[in-house]
């Protein structure tokens, strides 16, 4: 097996363009916070890699469903 792909490896799928990262506005229930993602330059497409969407994102929706 390869080296493990990191963000810098990431390409978008539409566009076949490197993804950069660049600050992002994410938007839950009403409430929004900001955090670094990939990004495609070309047509906006934001890249959420699994350990953010399974952790950080999951633990905000769970203390925003909880109040």
């Amino acid at each position: 097996r390869g080296r493990d792909m990191d963000e810098s490896d990431l390409i978008c799928g539409c566009c076949q363009t490197p993804l950069v990262v660049k600050n992002a506005t994410l938007e839950y229930l009403g409430h929004h916070f900001n955090v670094d993602l990939p990004q495609c330059p070309c047509c906006g497409f934001i890249y959420i890699p699994e350990a953010l969407a399974r952790g950080k994102v999951a633990e905000v929706e769970a203390e925003l469903e909880d109040k």
